[in-house]
């Protein structure tokens, strides 16, 4: 795989410093940005061997109240006409 997956996720404002704080702890489980401040959407960048790990920890981060709601979305990075 060359890629890593795609996923945003709606992560609860006054819970974004727990949720980048816990998902930076797993080493190269994945790549958080900000995708929509206003809104606490985040991008997260998520290699092939760590998918399983990162559904576990985005399960938990739902049944704890952190995050609201996630989606796996093709990598907006791979379209054409998309940048940073």
């Amino acid at each position: 795989m060359d890629h890593c997956f795609y996923f945003q996720a709606h992560v609860i404002k006054e819970k974004c410093w727990f949720f980048v704080a816990i998902l930076r702890s797993f080493e190269h489980m994945a790549f958080d940005r900000t995708l929509d401040k206003k809104n606490s959407i985040f991008e997260l960048y998520v290699p092939g061997g760590m998918e399983v790990y990162f559904e576990k920890l985005m399960a938990y981060f739902i049944e704890q109240g952190i995050v609201t709601q996630y989606k796996k979305l093709p990598n907006r990075l791979l379209a054409s006409d998309e940048s940073l």
